[in-house]
């Protein structure tokens, strides 16, 4: 994932998302100003309402939080075992100690280019030649490994010259220039063994071994184990090595089993971590081999590939420019600047890891991996999952408060205990006083301390929630294995859960609520419709050479005709849709595309939504096509061709053509016009450089053309709007389609429901939005339901009035320019097919589909993840509340605890690993989905919560207690002594463990009367309980010697059993109990705020 405060991936030669290089269509980028450029004020903006005298907690967004409230959390958090509680958050000294290690690798590379410039200049002022070692061959090619590498890092443009420039490095390393590499795998081998493969040495993970020394760091398992060592010496000591050894070896072997159940849990996370790593890390790209053009992955990349570049691809190797038009580079990834270096034959060295921002062009691949200055890069940083997620840090803080609770308590006991042990007030099962002073040895006393210590251990241990943060990851790596099968790779964990609080969606037209899957079906030329539109017939041969011309040469996509093969056709697919109705009408791609000549590109650009190329034929005439948004490029003809071929004056046509443009929009048609200026070629600018800066002319057009392509709506999607609509999520479609085309789809998709309601606001133009003052903008954006005709800027001004109106806001992009806009969002979806690097690294989260319905399955996911925590949360408290309350009771008043250290170990074990995991997990139901988003602010804890755990919690104290001091008579025990206490003690154990049991399954469903409903789906549930109950039998049955249990007969069985299954009645009453509105959390603020102002105040003068 992306680092924090810096301009780079972590994720080394890959970018951080997993598709493919894909061209740009009609709706994406042109040049921008990349996230790297904006981060930082984006960030701050985010975190502007947090003040620094609130609840360090209360993080609402952790998406670009500084450091230093990242910081703040943690030294709040009160922590007994920091290597488990911080396991999966972000490492900040790591972070810091990244960025140093960067700011060292950008600045020695920066040196040593400077050093060879300043060398470079010298000679020039000096006269002096600059003498360059010659090419020395390398088995079979032309030039050595290191000499090529050294070439490219080095920027040394003597040295490419001495070899001939570009065309003489392809000829010494066996390329094609304009077919690439023949692409056999016995090239690619031969290739890989000389030059080296495309990927770096990365650190290996942790071993299960790691896992298992950091899961026996917990403070309290420290502590209990040093109990155990001196319950064990005490009692071979006391007792003899026969039974001496059963208090202590039984500690040392439920803390055992504890280490490896969590050492297990974290080590299986940790794999799911990578393996989603990997995923991200293994994106697809696009490369010329054998004259075609074929998708690999960045992996397979080799010296020698041929590789096109286009706006928002990653360089995914060092390389060299073979063409290029105004080609734009963003360094800022390897030098740390934000700053926008232009590559022409001057410049031609392009470095891996940096984005195109601005151009088109075709790169020489000259060095892999480790062997690119992003590669040692990458190898010198290792791959950090941490990252924590505001829920994360709500748990710390309710992990915290817990802790604090039960620390005081557990001290509380331990001092009380210590008190009547030392005064004599305690008494042991045979009726005698246990402390006598003067009498009893001191042995004797320090073992009974011990034993009375191990008893607070206990107490700590069940309170302090260590695990509750951990269940967070636990459920956002289950959720995130499960998104991939929907077809949504999360690139930020945050995004999960934040998804579940989205209160609209901003979506893409095109690919997103649409197919994506586009053909020409209506076309006219000058006045003439055709029938059908790809009826050659009907044209002037004049108008088919232009036309042809105009398609073939101003396109980001190609053609490949194999010999007696079909006709394969690559790019956008508005690019495939005009190519292969330009083929039908007999274009000759390759011909046409080696007869003329590219003379200068302006790509398809987002603002002016066209784009353009100048080209020079054999006759030297020079010719401008423009192709773009049918009625902005219409507004700049003033002549059109018919179809006889004739000139005709377009004014008194106008009316007309915009009539027919409107005609095919309200049909959800994708309008694009064609149109071509004769130009002088005395006018052409001569130099390179002026050429590159030349605007190329956008008056006085001839229309050619104006095509209407269909991209049918997504099976599915009007249910899916629905769905969203039902769950209180607005669906709001920003494109930068026609507004008439918008329209349509968007009552095809059921986002407007009737044509009444597409009126301004409800439905606005981009321009009309982007002129509104501020104020204006965030009371028209609650308003709108489709934005047609708008820039990805005006998709930028959308989403921050509406973030600033309260709303939490997901937002799809695939363009490079909708980086801000996904930066911004709180939740950035970019596209998996059609989507930029660049837009992927500012995303949170890949559609791999570019499908809504994903979208929204991520919301479903989103919820889920929220309720699980909730559900584990009741889960735990119940537990927390009954063992503690029970405990410190009969602590308090009889000197002695019911639930032993081990047994305690075992709660802990289902609360903490066991619970987490049946209950982390549960599928998301369609009952979610019919809830309202979840506040930014709602309380953690719920009232309905609260209702459900007290009540539980209650009975459970309430019957355990009475087992405790009337046990003997309502469980017909007649005598009073060890082996009577034991069997009571027995059946108190076993009866509170049932009743965890059965509460986890009151736990699925803390709204709903039914909680067994979906249960038997559940496998992984139903395991967990199975598990529990098989465990629970052989330790009263066969372990009594270690948990101090005794064997119980069927009575005593059905008693617990009786005891534990009214808890499933009770939770079925309880649910009936109404519930204030006003959330508790809320009542317990206002009764501890003047507290808290206090404390406040006094910190501030402090710091003052």
């Amino acid at each position: 994932m992306a680092s924090r405060g810096s301009n780079s991936s972590t994720n080394g030669l890959l970018p951080t998302s997993r598709s493919g290089r894909h061209h740009l269509d009609m709706e994406s980028g042109a040049k921008v100003r990349l996230p790297t450029e904006f981060g930082d004020d984006a960030a701050s903006s985010k975190n502007d309402d947090h003040d620094e005298d609130d609840d360090p907690f209360d993080i609402a967004q952790t998406k670009n939080a500084p450091y230093a409230t990242l910081r703040r959390w943690r030294q709040a958090a009160l922590v007994l075992n920091a290597s488990r509680r911080f396991r999966y958050t972000l490492d900040l000294k790591k972070e810091e100690e990244k960025d140093s290690r960067r700011r060292m690798i950008r600045s020695h590379a920066q040196v040593i280019r400077a050093a060879l410039l300043f060398k470079l200049a010298g000679e020039r002022e000096t006269g002096l030649s600059t003498t360059v070692t010659p090419a020395t061959p390398s088995g079979d090619y032309g030039i050595g490994h290191e000499q090529l590498v050294s070439l490219t890092r080095e920027h040394n443009i003597s040295a490419l010259q001495q070899y001939g420039g570009v065309k003489g490095i392809s000829s010494m390393i066996k390329t094609n220039l304009e077919k690439g590499i023949d692409g056999d795998e016995a090239d690619l081998v031969k290739r890989r063994d000389v030059f080296g493969s495309n990927t770096y040495p990365q650190k290996k993970g942790r071993s299960f071994l790691r896992f298992l020394w950091e899961a026996w760091q917990d403070l309290t398992l420290i502590i209990l184990i040093i109990a155990a060592a001196v319950s064990l010496a005490l009692g071979i000591k006391t007792e003899g090595l026969s039974h001496g050894w059963y208090d202590g070896g039984s500690i040392s072997f439920a803390v055992i089993l504890v280490i490896i159940v969590t050492a297990v849990s974290d080590y299986r996370q940790s794999l799911q971590f990578q393996n989603l790593n990997e995923e991200k890390q293994n994106i697809q790209l696009e490369v010329m081999r054998g004259g075609r053009i074929v998708k690999i992955s960045i992996f397979d990349i080799v010296v020698g590939d041929v590789v096109p570049l286009r706006i928002g691809d990653q360089v995914p190797a060092d390389g060299i420019l073979i063409t290029g038009h105004s080609l734009a580079i963003d360094e800022s990834s390897m030098t740390g600047e934000s700053k926008i270096v232009h590559k022409d034959q001057k410049a031609p060295f392009l470095m891996s890891g940096c984005k195109i921002a601005d151009g088109v062009g075709t790169m020489l691949v000259t060095s892999v991996g480790i062997n690119t200055e992003w590669g040692l890069l990458m190898a010198s940083i290792s791959e950090d999952t941490g990252e924590e997620t505001p829920l994360q840090v709500r748990l710390n803080g309710l992990a915290t408060f817990i802790g604090i609770v039960g620390l005081s308590v557990a001290a509380l006991v331990l001092l009380v205990l210590w008190i009547r042990y030392f005064s004599g007030q305690t008494k042991d099962t045979d009726g005698k006083v246990e402390f006598e002073s003067g009498t009893t040895s001191i042995s004797k006393a320090v073992d009974g301390a011990v034993k009375i210590f191990t008893i607070a251990v206990t107490i700590v241990v069940v309170a302090v929630p260590e695990g509750l943060p951990l269940a967070v990851t636990l459920t956002l790596a289950y959720s995130m294995r499960k998104m991939m099968a929907d077809k949504a790779l999360v690139r930020r964990l945050s995004a999960c859960e934040t998804m579940g609080s989205a209160t609209t969606i901003c979506s893409d037209k095109t690919g997103t609520l649409t197919l994506n899957q586009m053909t020409v079906v209506e076309a006219y030329v000058g006045r003439n419709k055709l029938h059908p539109p790809d009826d050659s017939s009907q044209l002037h041969s004049l108008v088919s050479t232009l036309l042809s011309e105009g398609i073939a040469q101003n396109t980001s996509g190609s053609v490949f005709e194999p010999d007696g093969g079909e006709v394969e056709i690559s790019g956008s697919p508005t690019e495939k849709a005009i190519l292969s109705w330009a083929l039908k009408l007999g274009m000759k791609f390759n011909s046409i595309r080696s007869e003329s000549t590219i003379l200068h590109v302006f790509p398809f650009n987002s603002e002016k939504k066209r784009g353009g190329v100048a080209v020079k034929g054999t006759d030297s005439k020079v010719h401008i096509h423009w192709k773009g948004a049918a009625e902005i490029v219409l507004a700049s003809c003033t002549e059109y061709l018919d179809s006889n071929g004739c000139l005709q004056d377009i004014t008194k046509d106008k009316e007309f053509l915009r009539a027919a443009i409107d005609s095919m929009a309200a049909s959800s048609l994708r309008c694009v016009a064609i149109a071509y200026r004769p130009y002088e070629l005395d006018k052409v600018p001569t130099e390179e450089e002026n050429l590159s800066q030349w605007a190329l002319p956008e008056d006085n057009l001839v229309l050619l053309a104006i095509v209407g392509i269909k991209d049918p709506c997504r099976p599915g999607v009007k249910d899916a709007v629905r769905l969203c609509t039902e769950a209180g999520v607005k669906v709001r479609m920003v494109t930068g389609d026609n507004l008439q085309t918008a329209k349509a789809i968007a009552l095809e998709c059921g986002i407007l429901y009737s044509v009444e309601d597409a009126t301004e606001p409800n439905i606005i133009e981009g321009k009309t939005f982007r002129e509104l003052s501020e104020k204006e903008r965030e009371e028209v954006a609650k308003k709108i339901t489709v934005m047609g005709r708008s820039s990805p800027n005006d998709k930028l001004l959308l989403v921050q009035a509406l973030r600033k109106g309260g709303d939490v806001v997901a937002v799809t992009g695939d363009g490079t320019n909708d980086a801000p806009a996904l930066h911004e969002a709180d939740i950035g979806l970019s596209m998996g097919i059609q989507g930029t690097e660049v837009a992927k690294e500012s995303s949170d989260i890949i559609i791999l589909d570019d499908n809504f319905a994903s979208v929204v399955k991520v919301v479903r996911w989103g919820r889920s993840v929220y309720a699980n925590i909730q559900k584990f949360i009741q889960f735990q408290l119940t537990v927390n509340v009954a063992a503690l309350t029970i405990n410190v009771v009969a602590a308090i008043s009889a000197g002695r605890v019911p639930l032993n250290a081990v047994q305690l170990l075992w709660v802990n074990l289902i609360m903490d690993t066991l619970g987490a995991l049946a209950l982390a997990t549960e599928p998301p139901t369609d009952d979610l989905m019919h809830r309202t988003p979840v506040g930014r602010r709602a309380p953690l804890i719920t009232n309905i919560m609260w209702r459900n755990l007290l009540i539980q919690a209650l009975y459970q104290i309430c019957v355990l207690l009475v087992l405790n001091f009337m046990g003997n008579s309502i469980l017909g025990l007649k005598e009073d002594n060890t082996q009577v206490a034991s069997v009571k003690n027995t059946v108190i154990f076993n009866a509170f463990v049932f009743c965890q049991i059965f509460n986890e399954f009151n736990a699925r469903k803390p709204e709903e009367l039914n909680v067994f409903s979906g249960v038997t789906k559940n496998y992984l549930f139903m395991g967990i309980i199975g598990v529990t109950f098989f465990l629970q039998i052989m330790i009263i049955q066969f372990l009594g010697t270690f948990a101090k249990t005794v064997v119980l007969d069927w009575q005593h069985w059905l008693i617990c059993f009786g005891i534990a299954i009214i808890s499933w009645p009770l939770a079925v009453v309880g649910k009936l109990i109404p519930v204030p509105k006003t959330p508790v959390s809320q009542y317990c603020r206002r009764a501890f705020q003047p507290c808290r102002r206090r404390f406040q105040r006094s910190r501030t003068s402090r710091n003052a």
